[in-house]
C-alpha cells in the first residue's frame, strides 16, 4: 500500500469533499481517501499493483478540481 498527499485547488465545501471521497473511492485498489477542507489536501491510501496515482489525479479532475 502507498499513501499519498495530493494539494487540490477549487474544493470548498461539503459537496466538494463528497464528490472527491466517492469519486477516488469508488476506484479499485483505493483503501481510503480523506479530504482536508481546511488544508486544501486529500490523502489516498491505494494499492499502486491496482491503481495508478495518475488515474487518481483524473479522477479528481474530472469532478473539476485541480490537482496541484
Amino acid at each position: 500500500m502507498e499513501t499519498v498527499t495530493l494539494n487540490v485547488e477549487g474544493m470548498s465545501c461539503g459537496h466538494c469533499v463528497k464528490a472527491v471521497e466517492g469519486s477516488v473511492g469508488a476506484l479499485n485498489g483505493v483503501s481510503t481517501v480523506k479530504v482536508d477542507l481546511e488544508n486544501k489536501k486529500v490523502d489516498v491510501e491505494f494499492n499502486q499493483d491496482e491503481v495508478t496515482l495518475d488515474v487518481i489525479k483524473e479522477t479528481i479532475d474530472d469532478q473539476g478540481y485541480e490537482v496541484k
